[in-house]
Formats: C-alpha cells, sequence, structure tokens
C-alpha cells in the first residue's frame, strides 16, 4: 500500500505499536479541592452540556483519529456507532484522502449514526499552495461537510508532523488568510494535533471568524514521535533525527488552557486519559475535552468496546463531580483547582515574559 492510503494505515500501526507519547502527566498536575460533604446525590448529578449549539450527554468529543485507508472504515464506524449511542460528539481524521476520491467510505460511514455534534477535518497546509500541490478552496470545503455531514470542519495545525513526515508539507505562510477566507463562509474550528495552542497565537485567531479552538497540547500523541517512526523505516536519517528531537515539543494542554485569555470557546485535548481529566479541563474553562487514541484499540474491537470506554469515562467525570459537591457541568466549571509539577512551573515561566 503506498501514497496517502499508505500513510494513513502507517499512522494506526504506529499508534498501536510503538511509544508515541512523551511520558509525563500533565493532567496530574492539576489537584480539585476535596470537598468532604458534597451534598449532592450521585445519581442526580447532571452531566449534559451544550457544545457548540449541540447538546451532548457529557462533554467529551472522540476527536480526529483516521479515514481515507481499507482500515479505517470499521474504525469510524465502531466509533460513530458509540457517539450515537451515548451522546457525544465525534471528529474524523484528515479529510484529505476523501476530498481527493481515496476511499470515500471510511467517511461517509459516519453518515449511517446520529451523533450529535461531527466534525470534518482538513489540514491547515492544506489551504495554500506546497510545491507542486495545489490549495484546497470553497470545493474542497463543501465537499469535507458532505462526505460526513459535519457541522464543523476543523483546520488542523500540524506543523510539528508535516516537519518530521518525509512526504511533509513545510509552507506555511499565508494559513492564516485562508482560515479567515473559509471562516467567513463555512463553519470552522482551529485544531493543534499534539503540540498546543500558545495565548499569543489564539489572540491572532480571534476576529477570524472561527467558531472555537481545539487546544490538542502537548502529553498525548505526538506526532513528531509517530513520523520518526516512518522515517526511520524509509532509512530518511535527516527526518529521523528531527524526530528525536522534537519527539516532547509543545505547550502542555493544561498550560495552554491555564495560560489563554480569549473568548473562544476551547476544546481541550492532549493527554487526556480519564473522567477525571475531562472534569479537570471543564474546571479550567474548557467547554469539553477530547481524547483520540484513547480509544483507538476499542475501536478497532468493536462500537460496544467504545461504548464500554466513553461509559467509564462519564462514570469518572460523575464521581469527580461528587467529590468536588459539582451537580451539574456549570457548577464543576466554577470548582477550585491547585497547580503543581512541571505544568506549575510551565506558569510560572511564562510569567516572566508575559
Amino acid at each position: 500500500m503506498k501514497g496517502i492510503e499508505g500513510r494513513k494505515a502507517d499512522h494506526i500501526n504506529i499508534c498501536l505499536n510503538e511509544r508515541i507519547e512523551p511520558g509525563y502527566n500533565y493532567w496530574n498536575d492539576v489537584k480539585f479541592i476535596h470537598e468532604a460533604l458534597p451534598e449532592v446525590d450521585l445519581d442526580d448529578i447532571d452531566t449534559s452540556c451544550t457544545v457548540l449549539g449541540k447538546r451532548l450527554s457529557f462533554p467529551f468529543i472522540v476527536t480526529a483519529i483516521t479515514g481515507g485507508f481499507k482500515g479505517a472504515e470499521t474504525i469510524n464506524s465502531n466509533i460513530a456507532e458509540a457517539c450515537a449511542e451515548l451522546g457525544v460528539g465525534m471528529g474524523t481524521g484528515s479529510e484529505r484522502a476523501g476530498i481527493d476520491g481515496v476511499d470515500e467510505r471510511s467517511y461517509t460511514v459516519v453518515r449511517d449514526h446520529d451523533v450529535p455534534l461531527v466534525i470534518g477535518n482538513i489540514g491547515a497546509p492544506q489551504l495554500i499552495p506546497q510545491k507542486r500541490k495545489r490549495a484546497y478552496g470553497p470545493d474542497d470545503m463543501e465537499k469535507a461537510i458532505e462526505l460526513i455531514d459535519a457541522d464543523y470542519v476543523a483546520l488542523h495545525l500540524n506543523f510539528l508532523q508535516e516537519v518530521v513526515q518525509p512526504e511533509g508539507d513545510t509552507n506555511s505562510e499565508g494559513c492564516l488568510g485562508a482560515i479567515r477566507e473559509l471562516a467567513s463562509k463555512y463553519p470552522v474550528i482551529v485544531k493543534e494535533t499534539g503540540a498546543g495552542i500558545s495565548d499569543d497565537t489564539l489572540k491572532r485567531l480571534e476576529g477570524t471568524g472561527i467558531k472555537a479552538v481545539d487546544l490538542a497540547g502537548m502529553g498525548g500523541t505526538s506526532f513528531s514521535a509517530v513520523e520518526l517512526y516512518r522515517a526511520r523505516n524509509e532509512n530518511d536519517a535527516i527526518r529521523t533525527r528531527i524526530g528525536e528531537t522534537f519527539f516532547d515539543w509543545g505547550i502542555p494542554t493544561t498550560v495552554a488552557l491555564e495560560s489563554a485569555t480569549t473568548k473562544l470557546p476551547l476544546i481541550a485535548s492532549g493527554g487526556v486519559r480519564t473522567g477525571l481529566d475531562v472534569a479537570r479541563a471543564i474546571s479550567m474553562g474548557a467547554v469539553c475535552a477530547g481524547a483520540a487514541n484513547l480509544v483507538l484499540e476499542e475501536a478497532i474491537e468493536s462500537a460496544d468496546a467504545v461504548k464500554r470506554k466513553l461509559t467509564i469515562i462519564m462514570e469518572e467525570l460523575k464521581a469527580a463531580m461528587l467529590l468536588t459537591g459539582s451537580s451539574n457541568i456549570n457548577e464543576l466549571s466554577k470548582k477550585r483547582y491547585i497547580l503543581t509539577g512541571q505544568t506549575e512551573q510551565w506558569i510560572r515561566g511564562m510569567k516572566r515574559w508575559m
């Protein structure tokens, strides 16, 4: 398998079989103040919320995983079925393959299920010319929406991945203008892919017309790591070395959340592993949390396996809400927390130049 289909298959195999995370758990740096007398009944806790105009059973999105090769149809079908039944959001992987006519069914399968919030995906680097590649425009955006009946399309900022990827697209001048142009016509959000977004960049994105930002910070899947393994397999010594050097490059999601001053709705993904992490994200100002690799193995197995994993996340969230005395998501968003460890060090260091 070669070309874009082979690359997509490589990504899934690497995520399943290689070490792709930096190792430090930044979410564990966020400590809640325990409420010993919560005065809340667990069965009465309401985890539902509205995210980007859509009602979810709890504030969670299975964020972008895959699409564009044969095995992706099963993965996306199982995720979509689980998200529809549980009432949470779903994003697809990059729709570049589907837009170019490669394995469209791996994307359109999402339309078979009534997912309450569906987010498509196009790379921001593809919005501008890349060497001998054309720039994507309105027709491509419309196909991305149509393929999965998307409520929004995420324009993903993946320049860390592209600079390590052997066939990467590394031009970036003009991306902000292209984002602004598409946001004036279509419902789009902006997302990172594992390296986080600084407050300065958030300020540059304000006023472009985008509807939200997925911070997708460092701490979960490192696409520098993913592409490192591909470069190594292709005996590309330069890209292998770059991948090794930038394995843990980026801004942790906890740091990005804590330092954000924007009024744009923020989705917190990047290293989210538990329902407690979801609670932490909400208390820190996110409208919802998200994760992808968290359910990858289950998505290969079955829709029921994905539902079981997501149900555990929801029940952990409810436990965190009970132990902080939060009867609903709005109350949880106001709960106190303490920052420790490397997150606290990051914040302290950033204050020197803020």
